[in-house]
């Protein structure tokens, strides 16, 4: 494209979002049986979903052929990254496959040649979590070192605590795995971007989910943050257009440790269903409700708390609980790209984002011919739709280096950004977990925002 995005507060730019998803094309099997006083018994309810297939949307990246031409322009400042991704606190899951996909990131740009004539230099730190101050002294410290971007945080919450720290630096921060709504009218000087889409779609194909496996009736246990309450208030917005009705929700906040009153408070209402909207206080609260006779199988997870609960839990404890991610499922050949970069990986979550963020962060850098931060915002919608269709860097760069307009797409799947810097398209897996307590695909939804 010749005419570039400017970068500029983004409040005046939005209209209000409207959503397309696509809905599921068959029944999940099973319905709720009301019971004499017209609600339905959580104990007895009869939800049934489809059996897992081994069915993936993602996306194969395209294969390079032939050496990528060096770039016509060259840089006195190499492009330096940061990361403020989580290795402690309630989102430590997802530390390691998000900073796996941007340490395999940075090795394929480097592999091809580094942008703008330099390598990519990449400085990791802890984002914590809400009950601490980590993110804020890892910010300062990357923006000490002088980064132009940094990916992070996994956490929603974490990020409203640095966002204006970052993008007040003229530094841009991009996110794998915010999904706050409320980031898509952030004053942040068009320099807040991400690859996971909001939950908005998120909320809209879980509550449509759980309304065709057959709830009639949902309770809901939420985190008490931007992050639980926002995904909440699109879950219920979608169930109850489905029909259904939510008949119990409960909050907790961040660092509680006692689950029992809002567990007793939901299962008092009986629903069908219980959507659980937590980080990992899941391990605390899971227990709680099977231990009080709700099936597994009425039970929906969401990106949140999808994790690998073998270590965790008692063989069969989630058989047949589902919850949903955003992004597509990472494919095999992505997998094995993923472990050679950390062998101990188990839980592939957000790495597809974190890999595509380096991507477009780069390709941006070469087409504005800069490792500015500014400038490279000012390219990263650019690169991402409108030109020919490319699938990694050596690709796309090459494309790019020989004069012609790019249109990325990458592991998580399509990426064209609105001006406000969110994904405007997007694919939400749903999974199943399994008798280990692991979880494997089922199908993955596509929707527009």
């Amino acid at each position: 494209m010749t005419s570039l995005p400017q970068v500029a507060p983004r409040i005046a730019k939005l209209t209000a979002l409207s959503i397309g998803v696509a809905l599921l094309a068959t029944a999940c099997g099973g319905s709720s049986t009301p019971s004499s006083t017209g609600s339905s018994s959580a104990a007895a309810a009869g939800i049934a979903c489809p059996a897992p297939s081994a069915t993936s949307a993602a996306t194969s990246a395209a294969t390079q052929s032939g050496p990528v031409p060096p770039s016509t322009t060259t840089t006195a400042t190499p492009l330096k990254i940061g990361s403020l991704l989580p290795t402690t606190g309630s989102l430590a899951f997802l530390g390691p496959p998000e900073i796996a996909g941007v340490n395999l990131g940075i090795k394929e740009v480097n592999d091809a040649g580094g942008v703008l004539g330099k390598p990519v230099q990449v400085i990791h730190r802890d984002s914590g979590d809400t009950k601490t101050d980590i993110a804020t002294q890892s910010t300062t410290a990357l923006l000490g070192q002088g980064v132009s971007a940094i990916i992070g945080a996994a956490s929603s919450g974490v990020s409203k605590t640095v966002i204006n720290q970052i993008t007040g630096a003229g530094v841009i921060q991009f996110s794998p795995a915010n999904t706050s709504p409320d980031f898509t009218t952030w004053d942040d000087k068009g320099l807040y971007w991400r690859t996971a889409p909001s939950d908005v779609l998120q909320g809209k194909v879980l509550g449509n989910y759980m309304a065709t496996c057959g709830a009639q009736t949902l309770g809901m246990i939420v985190l008490n943050d931007a992050y639980g309450t926002g995904l909440a208030k699109n879950v219920q917005s979608a169930f109850e257009a489905a029909g259904g009705k939510v008949v119990a929700q409960e909050l907790f906040n961040e660092g509680d440790s006692q689950f029992s009153s809002q567990v007793d408070k939901v299962l008092a209402a009986k629903p069908d269903a219980i959507a659980l909207i937590s980080f990992d206080q899941a391990k605390s609260i899971v227990p709680l409700m099977t231990g009080k006779g709700v099936k597994p199988t009425q039970i929906f997870m969401v990106d949140g708390n999808m994790s690998d609960y073998s270590k965790d839990f008692q063989a069969g404890t989630l058989k047949g609980a589902q919850g949903t991610i955003p992004g597509t499922f990472a494919n095999d050949a992505f997998k094995k790209k993923l472990l050679a970069i950390d062998p101990a990986l188990k839980d592939f979550s957000y790495a597809g984002e974190s890999y595509d963020a380096v991507n477009l962060i780069a390709l941006a850098a070469e087409e504005a011919k800069s490792t500015k931060g500014t400038d490279i915002a000012a390219h990263l919608k650019d690169v991402s739709q409108g030109g020919q269709k490319c699938f990694s860097f050596p690709e796309c760069v090459t494309l790019l280096r020989q004069g012609k307009d790019i249109d990325y797409d990458g592991q998580s799947g399509p990426v064209t950004f609105s001006d406000a810097g969110d994904p405007t398209e997007a694919y939400i897996g749903i999974y199943e977990y399994q008798d280990d307590n692991t979880y494997k695909p089922v199908k993955a939804e596509f929707g527009k925002l």
